[in-house]
């Protein structure tokens, strides 16, 4: 690591020499003046020199220039700008302090702000989530759900009606990274799907990356979602909440020492369990709902301390799990994080971010507490992140992560009732490491690069068990001891990014860019539907990491003085070593289910079109996007290619909100996009009376076109003192359309030779309403 950190640091003292002159660095951070929260991507400029640079994640700057007296800019979207002289004959620290453009009567005003974003940022495919803005979407039975949103952008695609489970750019959910506060979250999402785990009341930021994902993240194959929790208000206590017909929720944050330590506590709990019992004396039968439970909870809480000028400690964690019981049989599933960070400023120019990470997924089940079933994922990981201002045009980041995985494919008990037996699969064991460097330059006015490079690594270790190896015919042909954390097979893999930016004009920018990620863990699923009994397997030495190339570009384009943006996207990904099951795989509690994995190649392309309206009393977007994911796996359709489960060809989701007076505002979503692949049976043969289907292809079929609207309204109460109030009302699927959530097929009960199809639909027409306050 030190030899590391020195050749980085030598590499930076080259390129500074060659820049030659003198030069004194400005620095320091950019903070909500209203909460102390750090702004994330704040824009500091010094116009009379003609550079600018943005905040980072932690909110610190760090801007280097000739000798001088100059006029600094500081500018974040919903905030005042702040203008102030400032002497650089020396460095300096100064930290800025920004208001919210907010009046008494608690509209926006009209301030100056980088409204051209779109265009002067380097990566495409990049989505940056403003919070306040995406909860005005209406969605399912009033819950403010981000990743449901997420959904509504180009090149993003649900994998079923209600769920949070996304598709990006063709991609598998299990090539899409979530992470909380940096730590991993491998099912973010409550009763099955349908809700995330993501509580928006306790998130502050949330960033997608579909194409030139940078060289700092690695392990997952198609996007990246980095969900930054609040850090707490250092200046004033602050309570908020929700009541829904779902959920509610209620938030606690304020200072432990006032601009130098502070807290966020958040809790989210459903309670269809509750309003059941509550019906349950009007029900003549109601003894499953006496002894039922089902509800999901989430729980959020963060530290922050700002110990000096120069190191910050930052301690945060998530819990939340769902609980679905009936009588003796109950369900349980549920994701824990825990984050610790430490900031550190070594000079003006060097910022450094430390991590130490858990992150733990279990999926369980008991029978009538006598069978018990455990299976889930833990990870340890360490981070080392560091950022290196050179100068206003470039911005070299390096570092290094190593995570150990700990794979629990399934432990089985009884009790004395069914014989005391166990089944207890072997635990996989892994370490995934990786070493990065990559540097943002701004090589003219109009033309920007992000570039780097990653070395990733992938070790498979023993865990005191035997390691098998199969044949073609899945029958296994040799076996060997391996020691815990011995090295069974190790895999390594370079990962050049790189993403370009020539601003044509004023108003229009070209982009381009290439990625290689290579991905070491693999979920398998029997539907698109996100399931918390997904099966997590690890690259070993029968099944290989997969690789991903994607090849994107595009043009951007803004209008009418930046208020309306626009941009035309083209991407291309190669796959390889993707997987699929053969058929008739089995995948719980078999030791060989390794043999049973298959894997191939995989191709996506499409194009995405976008026009979004940003300022103003209306707002909202289009995006349309159109698409083919294709794969040849095994002799799977004879070993030709074939649509993947998520490949849709067309995806249209048009948002839009209007702000009638300062209280009220409606907003409406309507969205199409045409069936995912499925497999259905073929024709059907009769063996002893008993009907049975057969198969004949992979994916042949298609679910029917998906279409709904969905409407808002939000009303303000009157402001009393601190004490603020408003009420949602929503209709999910306005004008009622039985969309097929799932589709099987039986037998005529009138006529038994003959098979219909029978089509299951989750939702109908959904009202709700919700109350929030804050004080």
């Amino acid at each position: 690591m030190r030899k590391f950190i020195l050749l980085a640091l030598m590499f930076c003292f080259i390129s500074s020499t060659v820049f030659g002159k003198e030069t004194y660095t400005l620095s320091g951070k950019v903070k909500n003046a209203k909460t102390g929260e750090e702004l994330i991507r704040a824009t500091i400029s010094i116009p009379e020199q003609k550079v600018g640079i943005y905040s980072n994640t932690y909110g610190f700057y760090s801007l280097s220039v000739s000798p001088g007296i100059y006029t600094v800019h500081v500018s974040y979207v919903g905030f005042k700008t702040i203008e102030r002289k400032i002497d650089l004959t020396k460095n300096r620290v100064v930290n800025f302090e920004l208001e919210p453009s907010r009046s008494n009567t608690d509209t926006i005003e009209v301030v100056a702000q980088r409204r051209d974003i779109a265009l002067t940022e380097t990566v495409a495919g990049l989505e940056q989530v403003n919070i306040e803005r995406f909860e005005k979407v209406p969605i399912l039975l009033g819950e403010k759900d981000i990743m449901k949103t997420v959904q509504l952008l180009p090149g993003v695609s649900t994998t079923s009606e209600g769920s949070t489970g996304f598709s990006v750019r063709g991609g598998s959910t299990d090539q899409n990274l979530v992470v909380l506060d940096e730590a991993t979250v491998y099912s973010p999402s409550h009763l099955m799907g349908f809700v995330s785990i993501f509580n928006s009341d306790a998130i502050k930021d949330l960033t997608l990356y579909k194409g030139g994902i940078p060289p700092q993240f690695g392990g997952r194959a198609s996007s990246v979602m980095d969900v930054r929790m609040n850090n707490g208000n250092m200046k004033e206590y602050d309570f908020k909440g929700g009541i829904g017909l779902l959920s509610s929720r209620f938030t606690a944050e304020g200072p432990i020492i006032k601009d130098k330590m502070s807290f966020i506590v958040s809790g989210r709990r459903s309670y269809m369990d509750i309003m059941a019992k509550a019906i349950a004396p009007l029900i003549s039968d109601n003894s499953m709902i006496d002894d039922a439970q089902f509800y999901y909870y989430d729980l959020n809480a963060k530290v922050n301390y700002d110990i000096n000028q120069n190191n910050r400690l930052f301690l945060s964690g998530y819990t939340g799990s769902d609980v679905f019981s009936f009588k003796d049989m109950g369900n349980k599933w549920g994701n824990q994080t825990f984050t610790l960070r430490w900031n550190h400023i070594f000079s003006p120019k060097l910022f450094s971010n430390t991590t130490l990470l858990y992150s733990k997924y279990q999926y369980g089940f008991d029978l009538d507490d006598d069978i018990t079933m455990e299976t889930g994922i833990n990870d340890i990981s360490f981070k080392e992140d560091f950022t290196y201002f050179l100068n206003p045009k470039n911005t070299i980041k390096f570092g290094l992560s190593s995570i150990h995985h700990e794979f629990q494919p399934g432990e089985l008990r009884s009790g004395e009732e069914f014989g005391n037996f166990s089944l207890i699969m072997e635990k996989q064991k892994s370490l995934e490491s990786g070493l990065y460097i990559g540097n943002e330059q701004k090589i003219t006015e109009n033309f920007s690069m992000d570039y780097g490079l990653r070395f990733s690594l992938y070790n498979q270790l023993g865990n005191n068990s035997m390691v098998y190896e199969y044949d073609q015919d899945n029958e296994r042909t040799d076996s060997t001891y391996y020691k815990n954390r011995s090295i069974v097979e190790t895999f390594a893999n370079i990962e050049p990014r790189v993403a370009m930016n020539y601003r044509l004009n004023e108003t229009t920018s070209l982009k381009l860019s290439y990625n290689r990620i290579s991905q070491y863990m693999h979920k398998l699923q029997n539907s698109t539907t996100e399931s918390p009994v997904d099966y997590w397997l690890s690259s070993s030495n029968n099944i290989n990491p997969s690789d991903v190339h994607q090849l994107s570009g595009g043009i951007f384009k803004n209008f009418f003085d930046n208020e309306i943006e626009t941009s035309i996207e083209v991407y291309y990904k190669d796959m390889s070593n993707i997987t699929d099951y053969e058929n008739g795989a089995d995948i719980m509690f078999n030791a060989n289910v390794e043999a049973q994995v298959l894997q191939g190649n995989g191709r996506s392309y499409g194009a995405e079109f976008y026009i979004k309206k940003r300022f103003g009393l209306f707002t909202g977007w289009i995006s349309y996007s159109i698409g083919r994911t294709e794969q040849k796996v095994g002799l799977i359709n004879d070993n030709t290619w074939y649509p993947a489960r998520h490949d849709k060809l067309h995806d249209i989701a048009i948002v839009a909100s209007y702000d009638f007076t300062d209280r009220l505002s409606a907003s409406a979503t309507f969205i199409y996009y045409t069936g995912n692949a499925v497999t259905f049976p073929s024709g059907k043969y009769i063996i002893d009376g008993e009907v049975m289907p057969y198969y004949t292809e992979r994916n042949g079929y298609r679910m029917p076109d998906y279409h709904r609207l969905d409407i808002g309204l939000r009303w303000k109460g009157k402001n009393k003192g601190r004490f603020h109030h408003d009420w949602e009302f929503s209709v999910y699927n306005a004008y009622n359309r039985y969309n097929a959530y799932a589709i099987y097929f039986q037998e005529k009960e009138d006529n038994p030779g003959v098979t219909e199809a029978i089509k299951v639909t989750a939702f109908g027409l959904i009202p709700s309403i919700t109350w929030n306050f804050n004080f």
